[in-house]
């Protein structure tokens, strides 16, 4: 049987944290998941992360929370990011075209090819939270 890994962890509105959220991504791997999935959902975290800081965080103070939640099963692999940014529809950026997106602003064009789900809901502690779902079982 194929072992479940779980891991819960806060660091601070800042990218020099991104090293650190990758090697705790890299923590919870497992032999059996298929490394061009895995590689895919390390850009989506790797993504995720910097839009947290870059757009939701931009004007909140450094030491501002970023919770993250990997989980790994055989099944799928979910990624959460909790932020306090503004909240936003995830379908009002569907309409824009890539070509109308200023400097970057590629990153939930990414998100939305790399996940078989992808959400992003306000929740009752006034955080969003955005979930990253990639299905490794065909």
């Amino acid at each position: 049987m194929k072992v479940s890994q779980k891991i819960h962890f806060q660091v601070k509105t800042d990218l020099i944290y991104l090293q650190e959220v990758l090697e705790k991504f890299d923590s919870v791997k497992q032999d059996w998941v298929n490394q061009k999935d895995w590689l895919q959902c390390q850009l989506a975290l790797a993504e995720g992360f910097t839009n947290a800081v870059r757009h939701a965080h931009k004007d909140k103070p450094s030491d501002t929370p970023i919770d993250i939640e990997i989980k790994v099963t055989e099944a799928e692999i979910n990624i959460k990011i909790w932020d306090y940014g503004q909240p936003f529809q995830l379908t009002s950026l569907d309409k824009k075209k890539s070509s109308d997106l200023a400097g970057g602003g590629r990153g939930i064009e990414i998100l939305q090819k790399i996940a078989d789900e992808l959400e992003y809901d306000h929740q009752s502690d006034d955080r969003n939270c955005l979930l990253i779902k990639k299905n490794l079982l065909p």
